[in-house]
């Protein structure tokens, strides 16, 4: 695998969580322990480069808050497999920094992956029984720059089974519970990380959007998730679930940390070719789109289309991210209420894992050799090796023949056409920065009860444009709520900065009282 090795510097602190900082960090000369819960990147790597701190500590207090909420206790059930030489690695960072300095801002940091990222030094499973024993003979791209920039991978966190669904559920993982709340969802696909980063279980951690896997687990569980423009990373070594929509991204508890893993993840890649799009789109540094005031000047559209009031679950999703409107006033943007053209005609169209799935994990499985446990889907469904709640799902996605129909390729096509264009000729006649509108619909649902999250999520993939969203605040039910930005194609930076802003001005983030 061809690697870009993207070269990092630290980012200046923001000013986010500096009431706590003096309390996470201890004081310098001091014996005080680093409390890591809530602590950020920046934080963390001031710790260590003033010698309060060592990556072998911070992996271990990691491990420990793992023993105890995931493992124990309120047993969120998040984390599938723990890196068993992460304490390893985290020794021979510390000696790499006391003896030649830290590689960038990750840096003996460890980090959560959703398992459909290969990793050839632990299982690769996408939370299913039929591969818990398939570790892939090389990395993931994106892990692989990780691991350059000198990150830790932690674990391997559970996820809805083969990425199918929004609810986090799988046969090798079981059930993840929301950290705010045990008896809910705690969203999905990737909602292991989502619960796990939630939970301080580690610095940050990447999940994969085809609909909304990123976006959906970050707003239920009052974190920042980035779902890139589709080429801005690499998406090889990650099990697909529809490459049409794949993208593999961060998740994390602030704005800056998931800059900066955005930043260690973004390049070309020669085993993926939509990353040559990419080149020439990405900034020197993310970090530095990192401005308090960045949403002073700025022109918002308010996509009200998709504030939906029809339940009163939503009424209160809605109620929490129109103050959100009015806050990003206050912190000196306009709002600009939009109507998007074809709106009705986007939403019709379907997503393309039905279609794309059967043949891209066949690929996949192709594409472990000799050491594949199975050859294709067909394989799998005979083995019943994998949640039964899926077998329907994946049955109809094993009967497709061909992609060869003029039905898959007007939805390719013309989806993607309608959908660009009319984002593109909104934002262009209203001059817009970005759009907003709730990330879901409703919250967090309880377990047992259909999880509905609302058609939002599809823009982002329908299109191939950036989105992120941030933590609006909370309902009256104590569920976390998420606004997600929507931007142009590989204009990331100002979804950060804009993001940034909106966070510093407000500071909805909050940690889960269960996980103290």
């Amino acid at each position: 695998m061809w690697v870009t090795i993207i070269t990092l510097i630290v980012a200046p602190f923001s000013t986010y969580g500096v009431t706590s900082f003096a309390q996470a960090a201890g004081s310098p000369g001091t014996n005080e322990p680093f409390v890591i819960t809530e602590a950020t990147i920046a934080q963390m790597q001031s710790a260590m480069q003033e010698g309060r701190l060592t990556s072998v500590q911070l992996v271990q207090q990691y491990l420990d808050r793992i023993a105890k909420y995931d493992d124990q206790g309120i047993k969120l059930n998040a984390i599938l497999t723990i890196n068993p030489k992460a304490l390893e690695i985290a020794a021979q960072l510390d000696k790499e920094r006391a003896t030649t300095g830290a590689r960038g801002p990750l840096h003996g940091i460890p980090i959560i992956v959703k398992d459909n990222f290969d990793t050839a030094d632990m299982p690769t499973t996408a939370g299913c029984v039929c591969l818990q024993h398939s570790i892939p003979d090389q990395d993931a791209d994106q892990i692989a720059m990780l691991k350059a920039a000198g990150a830790i991978i932690l674990a391997k966190s559970n996820l809805h089974e083969f990425a199918f669904g929004i609810t986090t559920s799988s046969s090798l993982g079981g059930q993840t519970l929301n950290p705010y709340a045990l008896d809910h969802y705690p969203g999905g696909s990737s909602g292991g990380t989502g619960a796990a980063i939630a939970a301080n279980f580690a610095a940050a951690g990447l999940g994969t959007d085809t609909g909304g896997s990123i976006r959906i687990p970050s707003a239920f569980n009052s974190l920042v998730g980035i779902r890139p423009t589709v080429g801005l990373s690499s998406r090889d070594g990650i099990i697909p679930l529809a490459l049409t929509q794949d993208v593999g991204g961060p998740i994390a508890r602030t704005v800056e940390d998931a800059a900066i893993l955005l930043q260690a993840t973004a390049g070309y890649d020669a085993d993926d070719i939509a990353t040559a799009y990419s080149v020439g789109h990405i900034p020197a540094n993310y970090t530095d789109s990192l401005q308090v005031n960045g949403l002073q000047g700025a022109r918002i559209g308010i996509a009200t289309e998709l504030f939906n009031t029809t339940k009163d679950s939503e009424k209160s999703v809605t109620e929490v991210v129109y103050t959100a409107v009015d806050d990003i006033k206050r912190l000196g943007a306009t709002p600009v209420p939009i109507q998007i053209p074809n709106l009705q005609q986007i939403m019709k169209y379907p997503s393309l894992s039905g279609y794309e799935f059967k043949f891209q994990i066949n690929d996949y499985l192709a594409s472990l050799g000799e050491d594949a446990p199975y050859h294709n889907l067909t394989e799998i469904l005979a083995s019943n090796q994998f949640d039964p709640k899926q077998a329907e799902a994946m049955q109809k996605r094993n009967a497709v023949t061909t992609l060869d129909t003029q039905e898959y390729k007007d939805i390719v096509l013309n989806r993607t056409k309608v959908t660009r264009e009319s984002l593109l000729k909104v934002m262009a006649d209203q001059k817009l920065d970005a759009i907003i509108y709730p990330t879901t619909t409703q919250p967090a649902a309880t377990i047992g009860e259909e999880q509905v999250s609302g058609d939002n999520n599809r823009l982002s993939p329908f299109s191939g444009f950036p989105a992120i969203t941030v933590p609006a605040g909370f309902t009256n039910n104590k569920l976390p709520v998420g606004i997600e930005f929507l931007g142009r194609p590989f204009d990331e930076s100002t979804l950060i900065k804009l993001a940034y802003s909106y966070e510093q001005g407000t500071h909805h983030r909050q940690a889960p009282t269960l996980t103290p």
